[in-house]
């Protein structure tokens, strides 16, 4: 893997992860509306103040209606999603475990609309890392339910929110560089959340220092630095192996819980973030073809293309 992919994929792990944790200081904190209505005005006004400084352009009007939308799905419906059954007292593995399906869905349906090949090995690496995952929030699962019973659809409909997003930006006519994008879905995100904080009577903060820290770290970690990385890996790696990377966020959650709130986590999650990290490296790694073996069966085409330079 090329070190600007790894550093990207390193990036998204770690600061997508760090979304669950935001979402577990913030609900602490106030209910996740009042989180998200002010997440999202903070996160629009600091990079909607750096993109009218920095980038100074024109969007066209198609761009801008195509990214609003994915905006509207994948962070309104995808943290809205979260951060509600979070909030409701669904336990944060257990979120993680369920967006972390999204890999599938992914596989299953990349080859169809996006016309990407899943080959065997990224559907076991894929299967694998489900599997992975599954014992990263066993403990969560066999617990009981903590919150409501509709509440666990809430993050199925979040994974199902952001896996259309995702879709939709790889068929945009008009594709946006994700500095330009990301500013314009956290625009639509502050006026979606703060209508319904608003008609919810939620709009007001709380007083307390312990919101604003939350605020912060959703907006500096999981807003820029999140969705920043999931965007580039989506572009360059495309979305099977983008998703993928979403199973190392369970595991990854541990640690940050364990740096946080010293949660350590027990044998059963270590065998799990081993397991996942094999069946991640399975579905993204890419074989190096055997340039011996092409020079053996057609050793004349093989010199024509040595002869053409590397982009």
């Amino acid at each position: 893997m090329p070190v600007s992919a790894a550093v990207t994929a390193i990036g998204l792990v770690v600061m997508w992860s760090s979304g669950f944790i935001g979402a577990e200081l913030g609900t602490r904190e106030a209910p996740a509306d009042t989180l998200l209505m002010w997440r999202f005005l903070a996160a629009a006004a600091v990079l909607g103040g750096a993109w009218a400084l920095l980038r100074r352009r024109r969007l066209r009007p198609r761009a801008v209606a195509e990214q609003a939308v994915i905006g509207a799905l994948s962070q309104g419906g995808y943290l809205g999603g979260i951060v509600w059954a979070v909030g409701l007292g669904v336990p944060s593995g257990t979120a993680a475990l369920i967006a972390a399906l999204q890999p599938l869905a992914a596989g299953a349906l990349a080859g169809r609309l996006l016309g990407e090949t899943v080959s065997p090995r990224q559907w076991a690496g894929l299967a694998i890392g489900l599997g992975g995952v599954a014992l990263v929030v066993q403990s969560d699962l066999s617990a009981g339910p903590a919150a409501p019973a509709w509440a666990y659809g809430l993050p199925f409909a979040a994974m199902a929110a952001l896996l259309a997003a995702s879709f939709l930006e790889r068929r945009v006519r008009t594709p946006l560089d994700p500095m330009d994008a990301i500013p314009l879905h956290c625009l639509v995100s502050a006026v979606l959340f703060t209508g319904v904080a608003v008609a919810g009577g939620h709009a007001a903060p709380p007083a307390g220092g312990g919101f604003w820290a939350a605020v912060a770290w959703t907006v500096l970690l999981s807003t820029v630095g999140g969705y920043g990385f999931y965007w580039l890996s989506l572009r360059r790696n495309g979305v099977t192996r983008t998703s993928a990377l979403i199973y190392l966020t369970p595991p990854t959650t541990l640690v940050w819980a364990y740096a946080m709130f010293g949660d350590a986590p027990g044998w059963t999650a270590l065998a799990g973030m081993a397991v996942c990290v094999m069946g991640v490296t399975a579905a993204t790694v890419r074989r190096r073809p055997d340039r011996s073996a092409q020079l053996a069966e057609d050793p004349v085409r093989d010199r024509a293309v040595s002869r053409v330079p590397a982009e």
